[in-house]
This record gives structure tokens, C-alpha cells and sequence, in this order.
């Protein structure tokens, strides 16, 4: 029975299903990316006996949740899952049985209207995953140029209309900087189409975000070294909360790199560092959707290093 960690504020997505899709060895090592509020790392030291858990997240909230499961065989590091085969091998770990990322924001990150992740609070514009950083979304609304603007709204949230945004932002900000929600909200939802503010609003948050912390740079470093990291029969489990995660990750189990170009040998096999365990992502069944709404937009892709 896979029972997730009694936190109010944290309901783990697709628990059930990124836990079995780990396959996980009582005596095995596994790594969770994005720590978060423990519940995925709850649920694997639920099944390991002898086995060790390496857990990674640059927010400083999160160690707080690591020091709550009291667990020895948990090992949690703080930093950006970019840099995680680095500091596995400080740890003289050079090869894991498992690696789970869940890259949606945590929902005590959301709910904590300071962080200004969520456009249901008044809040300053920050942003930021790991408190130290020091560009917040303030910063790049009132810092770049109406160009990459732009091209960061369009690229990062495929917003249409994302020239005129980026005009608008810098119009605005010539009368005073823009530093609140509301500021934002004030600026950005007269540009959305009537019935589609929510939408638009959340895209233009989804843009800042990744911006923010360079997400999906630091996606692709991260993939690029798990085929390495894991060992032979190793599972990488992703959970992708957005079509640009989701298509990167797909990209990379598919054909080992983020063009989705497939190559191959000679003989006309992939070539490619892991295979596919299953042919379409893993989507929430409609009774966890009902009490979860953050599970709507969850994709889940497995694959697995041959044996």
C-alpha cells in the first residue's frame, strides 16, 4: 500500500502510477529530482528496505520537509536538478536504479502568495524556485527589451498577440516599474480575448516562470544526464505538467536528443540511450481528477536503459 506523506498543503500527482512505473528494487538507489514536499519520497522509502533515496530541490522550504521524514536512507540535497549527476558522484553514487522528476510547482509554492507564483493572490512579482536567485519576474518585466519580450512570450507560453503584450508592458512601465499582480493583472487581462482572461493570465505567468528560473534549459541539461546515470534496466519517470516540457522529455526518450530526429545504425536500429515503456504519456484516471484539479494538465512518460 502506497500511503503519500500527511502534508495539508501537498497532494502528489499520479502517485499510484509514478511509484509502479519506478519498478522499484527493495535494495535499489533512486533519485527524486524535485523533492518538493515529499510525498514521491515518502512513497519510494516506502519500498526500499536496504536501498537509498538521493532527493534534490533548490527551494529552502523543501529541506524543512526532508528533515520531517526523519528517514537515514534519505539523503537531500539542495540544489538545481541541473547539476544532480555532479553531486551524485560527491557522493560516490555512479549509478542509480531510478530517477523521478516532477516538474510542476509544488502546491505549498503556489498557495504562499509571497512567492508570486499564483494569480489568485496580491503579491509582488517574484518567481523565483530558488530564493537566492537574484532576477525575479519584476526584473524582466521591467528590464527587457520589448524584443525579447516578445519572444518570450511566444516561445515560452505561445501567446499570439505577444508583440502587442510586450508593447504594452513597456508603455506601462515607462510611467513607474511594475512590481504587484495587480499591476500586471491590470495590464495584461484587457489584451485577452472575452472568456479567456484566466487562460491568457496563467500563460503570461507560465512565460515569467520559465524565464525566471530558465526551466527549460535546465530540463534539457538534466535529461541529458540521466542515460548516463542510470544503470542497466535503470527507469527515468517524468511527469510534465506543459506541451513544452512534455515534448522535450518526449524528444529525449524517444530519440536521445530534443529534435525528436531519429537515427540509426547500419542495420536500421534506433539509436537512441533509453527506450519507451509506454508508447503515449500516462494521464490521471477520472476519480483522481475529480479531487485533484492540478492532475488535468499531468503527463507522465516512462523509460527504461536496457538491460
Amino acid at each position: 500500500m502506497i500511503k503519500p506523506i500527511a502534508m495539508d498543503y501537498h497532494q502528489p500527482v499520479m502517485l499510484r502510477e509514478c511509484i509502479t512505473s519506478l519498478a522499484i528494487k527493495p535494495e535499489g538507489v533512486y533519485v527524486d529530482l524535485t523533492f518538493g514536499g515529499g510525498g514521491h519520497s515518502a512513497a519510494i522509502l516506502a519500498q526500499l528496505t536496504t536501498g537509498k533515496l538521493y532527493a534534490f530541490d533548490q527551494d529552502p522550504d523543501a529541506r524543512a520537509n526532508a528533515v520531517a521524514l526523519q528517514d537515514e536512507r534519505l539523503t537531500f540535497i539542495p540544489a538545481n536538478f541541473r547539476y544532480f549527476s555532479k553531486y551524485l558522484r560527491m557522493y560516490q553514487v555512479t549509478a542509480v536504479d531510478g530517477i523521478l522528476a516532477d516538474l510542476g510547482v509544488s502546491s505549498y509554492q503556489i498557495d504562499a502568495p509571497e512567492r508570486g507564483f499564483s494569480t489568485r493572490f496580491e503579491a509582488r512579482l517574484d518567481m523565483r524556485m530558488d530564493k537566492k536567485s537574484k532576477i525575479t519576474a519584476a526584473d524582466i518585466l521591467n528590464n527587457f527589451s520589448q524584443e525579447e519580450l516578445m519572444v518570450m512570450f511566444s516561445n515560452y507560453a505561445e501567446i499570439r498577440n505577444a508583440r502587442t503584450l510586450a508593447g504594452a508592458i513597456v508603455a506601462a512601465r515607462n510611467t513607474g516599474p511594475l512590481t504587484t499582480s495587480a499591476q500586471l493583472k491590470s495590464l495584461v487581462l484587457p489584451l485577452a480575448r472575452r472568456g479567456k482572461e484566466n487562460q491568457y493570465l496563467a500563460r503570461v505567468y507560465q512565460a515569467l516562470r520559465i524565464e525566471v528560473n530558465d526551466e527549460l534549459a535546465a530540463l534539457r541539461e538534466m535529461l541529458a544526464q540521466t542515460a548516463t546515470t542510470l544503470a542497466p534496466g535503470g527507469r527515468l519517470v517524468v511527469m510534465s505538467y506543459h506541451s513544452l516540457e512534455d515534448r522535450l522529455v518526449k524528444y529525449y526518450m524517444n530519440t536521445g536528443n530534443f529534435d525528436g530526429k531519429q537515427e540509426k545504425d547500419f542495420y536500421g536500429n534506433l539509436l537512441r540511450p533509453l527506450t519507451p515503456v509506454t508508447r503515449k504519456p500516462v494521464t490521471a484516471a477520472q476519480e483522481e481528477l475529480a479531487r485533484n484539479n492540478r492532475a488535468r494538465s499531468a503527463k507522465l512518460r516512462v523509460a527504461e536503459k536496457e538491460k
